[in-house]
């Protein structure tokens, strides 16, 4: 995340396998474990390679490496690349929603009413005046209207 500054809480080491079970290869690698919120569960790079001795091609999306039996490669599809980077940007507008929201309750907190306050009573205010809604009717109905609205 560009601006943004992680530390690292420690380090684990896992074992990693490429392969299929005729073919397949096995090395441990050491990964730093930070606290942030991303889509990625893990990131693979330089480290990975070099101990693989992995040949990555972005174009084709494929991993190639030598294994006991041959090479092993792996492989996706760019329907799959598609449906992960999808997922990637809702993972990223729900972090950022998040945020949003709470900022917002924040402002919302400090301005919100208290509801155990009260709020005044219903007297007509100064310089309103009755007017009967029904003039002709005998059931004498009246509302009150403001004499000092402004002109618009």
């Amino acid at each position: 995340m560009p601006g943004k500054q992680a530390m690292p809480l420690g380090q684990i080491d896992l074992p990693v396998t490429f392969g299929y079970l005729t073919n397949y290869r096995t090395e441990t690698l050491t990964f730093e474990v930070i606290e942030f919120h991303k889509t990625y569960h893990t990131i693979l790079g330089s480290p990975c390679y070099m101990k693989f001795m992995v040949i990555p091609n972005y174009t084709y999306l494929k991993f190639k490496m030598s294994g006991p039996c041959g090479v092993i490669t792996i492989g996706t599809s760019f329907q799959h690349a598609y449906e992960c980077e999808v997922e990637c940007y809702k993972h990223a507008m729900a972090i950022v929603a998040s945020r949003e929201l709470a900022a917002i309750r924040e402002e919302v907190v400090e301005e919100a009413p208290d509801p155990k306050r009260s709020t005044g009573s219903f007297e007509p205010i100064e310089g309103a005046k009755e007017v009967l809604i029904d003039p002709s009717g005998s059931k004498g109905k009246v509302v009150c209207i403001g004499t000092m609205l402004s002109s618009l």
